[in-house]
């Protein structure tokens, strides 16, 4: 593989996860800060299922792995030390009617939006050799993804897009239309 200071791999993988993010404006388009940590209740069923301030939430987490995986500074791709209690994987997404357990919308979007952009920034401009150093994460996650270049591509398009699906579904459960 021919080496440079801009690979080819980045690009790549960098055009998938921009449609993470184009995808995950749409679905915040009408999406209001009342309604952003409820559990949706159609026909008065409550669906206990992720809500975008979870998802928003949660998927803030990962950024910072693909700077730090790519020996980069984290800048705004870090995060506050509750998002971790709040988001982490296995922590169970709850129903927020008061609007006081989840950070505010405009917050949360903030914090998604700049970290995504940042990641996509800092993976278009990496070589390609830095995608082919072993994952430095441990277990399941170093058994799936051996290498940063798979674990950064789980990160930026498999996981984003799954978390967005559950997020498409929140909004036709809450009666808004496709995005």
């Amino acid at each position: 593989m021919e080496s440079s200071a801009m690979g080819r791999i980045g690009s790549i993988i960098a055009a998938g996860a921009k449609l993470g993010v184009m995808y995950a404006e749409r679905l915040l388009a009408d999406v209001t800060p009342d309604a952003c940590g409820r559990f949706a209740s159609p026909g008065g069923v409550t669906i206990r299922s992720n809500h975008p301030a979870f998802i928003l939430g949660h998927l803030s987490l990962y950024p910072i792995r693909i700077m730090q995986n790519l020996k980069l500074p984290t800048g705004p791709t870090a995060f506050p030390p509750q998002y971790e209690t709040l988001f982490k994987f296995g922590v169970e997404c709850q129903d927020d009617p008061q609007g006081k357990t989840y950070p505010l919308l405009d917050e949360l979007k903030t914090r998604f939006f700049d970290g995504y952009r940042a990641a996509i920034a800092a993976v278009e401009s990496a070589s390609d050799e830095a995608f082919d150093a072993p994952n430095p994460a441990e277990g399941r996650l170093r058994e799936l993804f051996p290498t940063v270049g798979s674990a950064i591509n789980f990160y930026l398009i498999g996981h984003v897009q799954v978390h967005l699906g559950q997020f498409s579904a929140w909004r036709r459960a809450m009666g808004l239309p496709p995005a």
